[in-house]
């Protein structure tokens, strides 16, 4: 496994050729597939279920990192892990019991991953960093792709980077919103480890193998 890794995150991927789409990302160097489930409720857009996550373990041997942007998702992890999710991804702002979330998840055979809006403080993802394989910090706000970089959330990533390096733990420090050949190496300066990429991937002037490939060059 690499140090740095690189998730492109298939929101901004064209549906009508996603096995071609997958398949030319992991070619290019993509680590793990980013997928993004948002139920309309927690954020404003609808979007994958179980079934494109099933749909994606066919296509492709990498990794799936599926991000739950939904209310209430212990009720779904489960669905979701046995649908093929190497990863799953939940929000502190969804889960009251976030430590025992995490490790329902770990139950399932996932990596269990726990995520923080903009807005959100620090401390209230504090509770989850011993049980986390993954902390992901959203760099914009969640439901939609091609918004613009939040620089704010930069210190955010800093100060995580420090209190997991104070627990010495080994999971990855997740960044995902507007993450770019420019934002990227600010997050990465910052103690990001993994990287998330919709935009930059799949809507790259020059085709989504151009955009792993121009990211990964900063990551390696």
């Amino acid at each position: 496994m690499n140090k740095y890794v690189l998730s492109p995150s298939i929101l901004s991927a064209d549906f009508a050729r996603l096995s071609e789409e997958i398949a030319t990302v992991e070619a290019a160097g993509a680590d793990w597939i980013h997928i993004d489930v948002m139920d309309g409720h927690f954020v404003p857009n609808i979007t994958m279920g179980p079934f494109i996550v099933a749909t994606c373990r066919r296509i492709t041997k990498l990794p799936l990192d599926v991000h739950l942007m939904i209310e209430k998702p212990e009720r779904y992890t489960e669905a979701f892990a046995k649908a093929g999710a190497s990863g799953l991804t939940i929000h502190v702002e969804t889960c009251p019991d976030i430590v025992g979330s995490l490790k329902q998840i770990k139950s399932l055979g996932c990596r269990a991953g726990a995520v923080l809006n903009p807005e959100t403080p620090v401390g209230a993802i504090q509770p989850a960093l011993r049980e986390a394989d993954l902390v992901l910090v959203m760099s914009v706000h969640p439901g939609y792709s091609g918004q613009s970089f939040m620089p704010e959330t930069i210190g955010k990533v800093s100060e995580i980077r420090k209190k997991l390096d104070a627990l010495r733990s080994f999971a990855w420090l997740e960044v995902d919103g507007g993450i770019d050949m420019e934002t990227l190496p600010k997050m990465k300066e910052a103690g990001a480890t993994a990287f998330v990429a919709a935009t930059a991937v799949f809507k790259h002037p020059e085709g989504p193998a151009a955009g792993v490939r121009s990211l990964r060059a900063l990551l390696d």
